[in-house]
């Protein structure tokens, strides 16, 4: 099944528009393939502002959020894989959803067993006590 965060990210954006509010995603800047001019993040984060007056040619996708914004005066475009965002709230409020951190989809060892079966913790056990 296709991941809702995608579906909710632009549901949110709508709704945050709707109400005349700011919308602003929070970005894990640790992810692969996540293009933001460098110096503009914070402990591997960065807020953006999606604002229609501060962005250009905004691409809402299944995989990714693109759009061209100024810093100190020079276009830079931005490109953030859909794992990468940790939410999307209204400036003014704070009204919005978070989101849990992902891992990247292409972390596996020589093995072939991906990241996510080595880190599953076992669950507990039970032993028959005579």
């Amino acid at each position: 099944m296709k991941s809702s965060k995608p579906y909710l990210v632009r549901a949110l954006y709508e709704w945050i528009l709707d109400n005349d509010t700011t919308p602003y995603i929070l970005v894990d800047t640790g992810i692969d393939q996540v293009l933001v001019p460098p110096g503009i993040a914070n402990d591997g984060k960065v807020v953006l502002n999606l604002a229609p007056a501060a962005i250009e040619d905004l691409e809402m996708t299944n995989e990714h959020v693109s759009f061209s914004a100024r810093f100190n005066g020079v276009a830079e475009n931005i490109y953030c894989p859909i794992a990468s965002l940790l939410a999307i709230y209204a400036r003014e409020n704070g009204e919005g959803m978070m989101f849990p951190a992902e891992e990247s989809d292409d972390s596996s060892d020589e093995s072939g067993a991906d990241a996510s079966d080595r880190a599953k913790p076992k669950g507990p056990t039970l032993k028959v006590i005579k």
